[in-house]
């Protein structure tokens, strides 16, 4: 008997047969996204997925993207089976990025907050801290904070200090004058990485809940 030929002879270089890498990587994170917004999961496991997204996208940009943008700083237009260039490639990461980002924060604020609220899990913000709990988070930054972070000065005389991967800066407004009688302006301060990114505050002093931020 005959081998039996297919009809149709697939075209291996079609761009179409194809999926980008890096745009491959960005669907990922929104199915990890997703992940967050599946209310038959219990809360906190959303919450951690939500963590994993940002972490991963992170991750993305000091690498992969990262690795785009030195491609085209050398001037390189190799495209790849998918017949995108690096600057392709960076053009349509830049709107799919944007969306991601916003959709955790809309899930993070819309959602997964308000329910936490009503778990009695509360993150507080400056704007709901009554006296007794503004009274412990100043000690709180005189006791551990301000013994540790040195404001850089902003001036046009000094570069912009490189702030260290991954680290939590703030931009300050200073009060008062150097040691050149000239106003302080603003600086720079960097959070070491040893300082937790969230704090609970005493049981004595929080309202509504046990399980109380900020």
């Amino acid at each position: 008997m005959a081998k039996s030929e297919s009809s149709e002879t697939v075209n291996l270089s079609n761009p179409e047969l194809y999926i980008n890498r890096e745009l491959s990587q960005l669907e990922f994170m929104r199915r990890v996204i997703a992940q967050s917004k599946d209310s038959a999961l219990p809360l906190l496991e959303r919450l951690r997925f939500l963590c994993i997204a940002s972490q991963v996208l992170d991750e993305f940009f000091e690498i992969r993207v990262a690795g785009l943008k030195q491609q085209v700083a050398y001037g390189s237009t190799q495209r790849g089976p998918d017949n995108m260039s690096p600057i392709d490639q960076l053009q349509n990461v830049a709107p799919i990025a944007h969306e991601l980002v916003a959709e955790q924060y809309k899930v993070l604020n819309k959602l997964l907050l308000p329910k936490l609220d009503r778990q009695g899990i509360r993150f507080l913000t400056e704007e709901t801290w009554n006296r007794k709990q503004a009274g412990w988070i100043k000690q709180y930054f005189e006791r551990e904070l301000a013994p540790i972070i040195s404001p850089v000065g902003l001036d046009p005389s000094h570069p912009f200090p490189e702030p260290l991967n991954k680290s939590l800066a703030f931009i300050v407004t200073l009060e008062g004058k150097d040691a050149f009688g000239r106003n302080s302006g603003k600086a720079i301060v960097q959070a070491p990485r040893s300082l937790p990114r969230v704090v609970r505050v005493p049981e004595s002093i929080a309202t509504l809940s046990t399980s109380s931020f900020f």
